[in-house]
């Protein structure tokens, strides 16, 4: 830091990582390069805080213009997508995230989730299964490869998914979802003790733990 005191990129990232020399650090940041991409990137985090999403984009935008190969940027730019459920412009930034990012275990589950949330289940189980071959055991990527082999009628793929899901995470919603999800798979088969048996682990979740719903 002191070879080179007014790097707006070690400014950035002292400014995330410091705790108590966080907002002293992106003051800095925002007075020396006020048009910077890693400005642009922080008032973009910081509108996400506040849930002001079309200010995140905007600035999430303008960094982007400046410097589209800055790693995480596209991620971050879905992520605002994602919450407000503009999957096809989610699936974009993902999409281009893993391009520049291919070992990047969280773009491949988010791009496998925004194509699962449009009903592409082939398309995003290779990138779920991508996801899970870079960062085995994610209990998010593991709930949504269970869900895409599911919906292509896989029912052996996506039990072992939400198995070793429940291996990993036995409470909260992931877990609740995937025995919301194997009773199903149980129900269809016949399987009607095994399936009461995961609805009453759904229902003692959901009663836990609030969000916990069906999915």
């Amino acid at each position: 830091m002191q070879k080179r005191p007014n790097d707006p990129d070690l400014l950035y990232y002292l400014g995330r990582a410091s705790g108590l020399l966080s907002k002293q650090s992106i003051d800095a940041l925002l007075t020396a390069y006020p048009d910077s991409v890693r400005a642009h990137q922080s008032m973009a985090e910081n509108y996400m805080v506040l849930r002001q999403m079309p200010e995140a984009e905007k600035e999430y935008q303008q960094a982007l213009q400046l410097r589209p190969d800055t790693p995480n940027l596209h991620l971050e730019l879905g992520h605002v997508y994602a919450q407000t459920s503009r999957w096809p412009l989610a699936e974009e930034q993902f999409r281009a995230e893993t391009k520049l990012q291919p070992g990047n275990a969280e773009a491949a589950y988010r791009l496998g989730d925004a194509l699962l949330q449009q009903g592409k289940a082939k398309e995003a189980r290779v990138e779920l299964e991508r996801s899970d071959e870079l960062l085995p055991q994610m209990p998010e990527t593991l709930y949504a490869l269970g869900k895409a082999a599911a919906l292509e009628g896989d029912s052996a793929a996506a039990e072992k998914a939400w198995t070793t899901l429940l291996s990993v995470e036995r409470e909260g919603s992931l877990a609740g979802q995937a025995h919301f999800g194997l009773a199903g798979l149980y129900r269809k088969v016949g399987k009607t003790a095994e399936a009461d048996v995961h609805m009453r682990e759904f229902q003692r979740l959901r009663n836990s733990a609030p969000g916990v719903e069906k999915q």
